[in-house]
């Protein structure tokens, strides 16, 4: 499979994993053109893996890394609490806009790390064995890692965990 052939068949899916990662349309296609730069130059080694989608998603969750660790802007989106929210807290359509955009909220509030364990396990059905390869750490770090996500998601959204989990 050539890099013109990858990029037309399977750039929208690294798109939306980009996507699903960092929460904003336009830092992900930064990421995928990066993750692509950096492919094009070894193409020929990511092609011989056999894994060129494993590959390419390991770019862009290191490259993603590496933004929010060099991250000067000190811009916040949005949380649920500020009065955008409560004006949106109608019972209409706006619910769905107000449920997302508070999911959004908690999940840009978590690190970097955990984000990436949910979005690989959650949107990516990756297992745990999978997920620790493509971040470089132990199948324990990302269990715990995933555990301290789902917390920090059930407090954002006001939910308790039943004793029955």
């Amino acid at each position: 499979m050539g890099f013109d052939e990858y990029v037309r068949d399977r750039g929208q899916a690294l798109l939306r994993f980009a996507y699903l990662l960092t929460g904003d349309r336009h830092l992900a296609e930064d990421l995928v053109q990066t993750a692509l730069l950096k492919a094009h130059s070894r193409w020929r080694r990511v092609v011989a893996a056999d894994h060129p989608d494993a590959y390419l998603r390991r770019i862009v969750v290191n490259a993603h890394l590496d933004w929010r660790r060099r991250r000067s802007s000190t811009e916040v989106p949005l949380h649920p609490g500020d009065a955008w929210f409560e004006s949106a807290r109608a019972a209409d359509h706006a619910d769905g806009v107000a449920a997302r955009e508070q999911t959004w909220g908690a999940l840009a509030a978590l690190p970097p790390r955990q984000r990436a364990v949910l979005v690989l396990r959650f949107y990516e059905d990756r297992d745990d064995r999978t997920i620790a390869e493509l971040l470089g750490c132990a199948e324990s770090t990302v269990r715990s890692q995933a555990s301290r996500a789902l917390s920090s998601l059930r407090a954002a959204w006001g939910t308790k965990e039943s004793a029955d989990e």
